[in-house]
């Protein structure tokens, strides 16, 4: 029928007009807050296959067609073993969203789920390796993740509650092994359940856990940490809908002078060092 939406034109209209306010102006203004894409940029989105990274590349491409700030995207799949299925998904997933994809081969699942300790933790590193020197040998300069709001305040929760420490996750961080690489995180601004309702909107079905280890020994998420976390936020907005902004918000208002000690550059130091200085 003539002038009807093919299906990636729908999915774009709905960021633009039926989630503007959730999706597309917090994604723009953490763009220009943490100043996340400078003139000359080649990004590469890296996407996992789930809601956030298919999401965060689709707002790239989308803000590269209109920006006055010229940068380039690589749609960056990396495959780790998934099943036939979920790669199926993800490649299905990227044609209704126009999403042109370079797809590389790694053996991140094997090697990850061969180790009796923390194979998730080896995962998760050997992923970021993977993607950072891939998009390096593609000529980017920038890895783009789909950590969004929620994942932000959850990891300042856990690692307070779990971690003995007041630790957050900044928008945008260099490359400590990859010179000249920087990772951002463009959904900063973004809430989950905004990213939930949006593709529940658009009829998309994304891979939520592909990993071979959950597969095997339960999907784990009932029981982790950061399940716990969520449920602890979720009942305390039954009294404070506000609370989650309120942690957000509170890590970008830190005040140093009334911590005991803090940590900078790694090196740990004490409120005794300036204690008493300031006084007549």
């Amino acid at each position: 029928m003539k002038g009807e939406l093919l299906p990636y034109q729908a999915i774009e209209r709905s960021i633009t007009k039926q989630f503007r306010h959730e999706i597309w102006n917090p994604f723009i203004a953490a763009v220009k807050r943490y100043e996340l894409i400078s003139e000359g940029d080649a990004i590469a989105a890296c996407i996992s296959g789930g809601k956030d990274s298919m999401l965060m590349a689709k707002l790239l491409l989308m803000l590269q067609r209109i920006s006055e700030v010229k940068f380039d995207v690589v749609c960056l799949v990396m495959d780790p073993g998934y099943s036939p299925a979920n790669r199926q998904k993800i490649e299905d997933n990227a044609k209704t969203m126009n999403l042109p994809i370079t797809v590389f081969e790694t053996d991140v699942f094997d090697v990850a789920n061969s180790q009796d300790k923390s194979p998730c933790y080896l995962c998760a590193r050997m992923r970021r390796g993977h993607l950072y020197a891939e998009a390096q040998r593609l000529g980017c300069n920038k890895i783009a993740l789909g950590h969004h709001f929620n994942d932000v305040i959850e990891t300042t929760m856990l690692g307070m509650l779990y971690g003995s420490q007041l630790q957050a996750m900044i928008p945008k961080l260099h490359s400590q092994n990859f010179a000249g690489m920087e990772l951002i995180r463009p959904l900063y601004c973004v809430r989950e359940d905004d990213i939930i309702e949006w593709a529940r909107y658009c009829g998309l079905d994304f891979i939520r856990c592909a990993c071979r280890f959950t597969e095997k020994n339960g999907d784990g998420v009932g029981d982790s940490k950061r399940m716990l976390v969520k449920r602890l936020l979720s009942e305390l907005k039954k009294d404070n809908p506000v609370v989650e902004t309120s942690v957000f918000n509170s890590i970008h208002a830190v005040s140093l002078d009334t911590f005991p000690a803090y940590k900078t550059d790694g090196e740990l130091h004490s409120f005794l060092e300036r204690y008493g200085k300031n006084q007549k």
